[in-house]
């Protein structure tokens, strides 16, 4: 099966409007609390405008905190990241959300691609509960044999039956949109990071595992 390849421009803008989906809503609502104080003179309504600031604000912050790990060059200056920085900014970007996260994974350096790995594995995981539930983390092994499993547990958990075409770099129609582009980008991820996904489902659990792909043995003439 031919892996679809996308041009390096199209995949920035496509990620671009993602995070920008993403930003938009909680922006919008700070947006909307600063007029109603502009104009608002009623003490108890002025109180509900500053709270929905506060709290659209938290939303934006803990967003682009999450979106620069995942999607960003954060830690650039070296090859690895804080596993204990990616559970903060993970939990961040749950904590408004009826989704709960249980993260096994130790303290350490990882491979910056492994760590962007579990982020992007994060949001597929959430995006199979809709409806909330529990994101489990849980990674094992040592430098090269790291395994990475990120499982997501709720009243009917499914993947979009296009999210295991887009993880295979196979997308169907051979096209990628705004819509599908973050889990094409975690394919790109996984691929960069030497790492084979594996989906499994059951009733009410959907789980990716990341693991060493095997090495590819030349044919000797």
């Amino acid at each position: 099966m031919t892996v679809f390849a996308l041009d390096a421009l199209d995949l920035a803008a496509l990620l671009c409007s993602r995070v920008c989906h993403d930003v938009i809503s909680p922006v919008g609502a700070i947006v909307n609390g600063l007029e109603v104080l502009e104009d608002e003179k009623d003490a108890e309504m002025r109180g509900f405008a500053l709270e929905l600031i506060k709290k659209s604000a938290e939303t934006a912050s803990a967003r682009l905190q999450f979106c620069r790990l995942a999607f960003g060059a954060a830690g650039s200056a070296g090859a690895s990241i804080d596993t204990g920085d990616a559970e903060k900014v993970a939990r961040g970007l749950l904590a408004d959300q009826k989704t709960q996260l249980e993260w096994h994974a130790p303290r350490l350096l990882m491979p910056k691609n492994k760590v962007k790995l579990i982020l992007n594995l994060c949001l597929i995981a959430a995006a199979a509960i809709p409806r909330g539930g529990v994101i489990t983390v849980a990674t094992g092994g040592v430098e090269e044999a790291i395994r990475i499993a990120v499982s997501a547990r709720g009243q009917n958990a499914k993947l979009a039956s296009h999210v295991p075409h887009l993880l295979a770099g196979t997308p169907d129609q051979n096209s990628v949109d705004a819509h599908g582009i973050q889990a094409f980008y975690t394919g790109l991820v996984a691929k960069a990071a030497n790492m084979s996904l594996n989906i499994a489902m059951a009733s009410d659990l959907v789980t990716i595992e990341a693991a060493p792909a095997p090495a590819i043995v030349e044919a000797v003439a």
